[in-house]
């Protein structure tokens, strides 16, 4: 019992902390959540559906200037469906191109169409990283922060910071270590600040849309790592809209000749 004895209180010792941890990160979590709307409503989520647009730009070559480029804003109407446990796809479409990105269960694909012409199209399926990161952003988008666990990641409490001027918290969302969500919270109110990506990508909100007691950010601002910045602006959100599960299928992947 002597030589137990230290070890059980070093194993104590080394304990306490983590589940200080754990607290902080439970409590955090719910003020973040409050802040959404009510445990009652953000527990019914099935399906989120957005429609907006996303503007982006790209480089493109100076007519009548070999070689050289220019940047011209892209704009494109964007349709987005999450639906439990693990259902997405979103839908850019152009005057010229319609691109659908989709998941379903373990299987995930994309399709690009010309527009102008229904009978062309291709199908490709997405690979392994693909799929377990179109997972991670399903369970995000509908879970709200809460029951990361249950997908075998882990939320971590990094202590404060300072964002813009606003005193946050930090949690570290994992997902694996190529997937990870790092999120600056208020302490005052526990709205988002901001979202960094383990890749250096960063994302942030604007605005606010309510729906049924949930709230929305009305725009989201995507920085991606190179710098590239995409604008999505939300025009409408339904919740809880029923969707079959042919939606999400992986369709032909051709056309009939």
């Amino acid at each position: 019992m002597k030589v137990r004895f230290p070890l059980a209180v070093l194993a104590l010792a080394l304990l306490a902390p983590s589940l200080r941890a754990d607290a902080r990160t439970a409590q955090w979590i719910a003020k973040a959540r409050a802040a959404l709307g009510s445990e009652s409503t953000l527990n019914q989520i099935n399906s989120i559906h957005f429609k907006g647009t996303l503007e982006t730009t790209q480089k493109v070559p100076v007519e009548g200037d070999t070689g050289s480029l220019k940047e011209e804003t892209l704009r494109l109407a964007i349709d987005i469906v999450f639906q439990k446990p693990y259902q997405q796809r979103m839908e850019l479409r152009s005057d010229t191109i319609i691109q659908t990105t989709a998941l379903d269960g373990y299987d995930a694909w994309l399709r690009r169409a010309d527009a102008r012409d229904d009978k062309k199209w291709q199908v490709t399926l997405l690979d392994a990283q693909q799929v377990k990161r179109l997972r991670a952003n399903t369970w995000e988008n509908l879970n709200f922060y809460t029951g990361i666990e249950k997908r075998g990641g882990k939320v971590e409490f990094l202590g404060d910071a300072s964002i813009d001027g606003h005193e946050c918290v930090k949690l570290v969302f994992s997902h694996a270590d190529n997937i990870v969500f790092i999120r600056y919270f208020e302490k005052s109110s526990g709205r988002l600040v901001k979202t960094d990506t383990e890749n250096g990508g960063e994302i942030r909100e604007e605005g606010e849309m309510t729906v049924q007691g949930l709230r929305f950010p009305h725009r989201l601002i995507n920085r991606a790592p190179g710098g590239q910045v995409a604008i999505i602006t939300f025009e409408s959100i339904v919740i809880n809209e029923p969707f079959p599960t042919d939606l999400f299928a992986v369709p032909a992947f051709m056309p009939p000749r």
